[in-house]
């Protein structure tokens, strides 16, 4: 597929759940190269959404192209092209670090040398490698974040997939990703990130989506934000949150 087709593309995308509309009629392009936020309040849709790209869960309705391939006619193909960080560790946790880093690399289909090499130089970099007989079951939340943002990074894909990548990670931790991810994108790769900590999007993204009830409610460039006096916080509040003043107990 050529580099002309957006890294994402998905029209009318709904997922319903009984009577509730997780997604509603999500319609979003995201170009290549690019490091992109998707935002919005706790219960918006953004895990959902995730879920659909990735494949774990099917749309109601509506379509998803990924690189150039429909899901889920091409879903194979988009999953070796695709690094993914979910909300829930989905690590193996009676596995070593290691381990689960060379079955990851071997499901994308890296030969076992390759593999090896790179679980050990991720390990490392990632400061995973002072117990290389400790079980997953053992990591912290910080580590096992760590792990997973490594094994998303094994085969080098061209998209990841990434939500809430720094909940739960170090100052060090997250600062050693954040600059990982945005290696990445000077070569070409495309991130799609869900955070809560907006100054981490700010600072990180260069255009964000804001979804709420499952609905996009706006896009933006972060660089008009940088050209006004307005932060993402500020749009992001007055557009999920209305003007809601704050409320004060009389004991408190």
């Amino acid at each position: 597929m050529g580099d002309e087709t957006p890294a994402i593309r998905v029209e009318n995308l709904r997922k319903v759940y009984g009577v509730k509309a997780a997604v509603d009629g999500l319609t979003l392009t995201v170009p290549r190269g690019c490091f992109f936020g998707f935002l919005g309040p706790n219960g918006a849709g953004k895990t959902t959404t995730i879920r659909m790209l990735t494949g774990l869960t099917r749309p109601t309705s509506g379509s998803i192209e990924l690189l150039g391939f429909r899901m889920p006619d091409h879903e194979l193909e988009i999953k070796r092209r695709i690094g993914l960080v979910p909300d829930e560790s989905l690590l193996f946790d009676r596995l070593t670090g290691a381990e689960f880093l060379e079955f990851a690399a071997r499901m994308y289909g890296l030969a076992r040398s390759v593999a090896q090499e790179r679980a050990r130089e991720l390990l490392a970099l990632f400061e995973l490698d002072s117990q290389p007989r400790k079980l997953i079951a053992e990591y912290s939340k910080g580590m096992r974040k760590r792990l997973a943002m490594a094994a998303a990074l094994i085969h080098r894909p061209q998209l990841f997939l990434l939500d809430e990548p720094f909940e739960g990670v170090d100052a060090i931790g997250a600062r050693l990703m954040k600059d990982l991810l945005v290696d990445q994108v000077r070569q070409g790769a495309t991130i799609f990130l869900t955070s809560h900590v907006l100054e981490v999007v700010e600072r990180l993204c260069e255009r964000v989506a804001i979804v709420h009830q499952g609905k996009l409610v706006a896009e933006l460039a972060t660089r008009e934000l940088r050209a006004s006096a307005a932060t993402l916080e500020d749009v992001f509040v007055e557009l999920v949150g209305g003007a809601r003043a704050v409320e004060k107990l009389d004991w408190l």
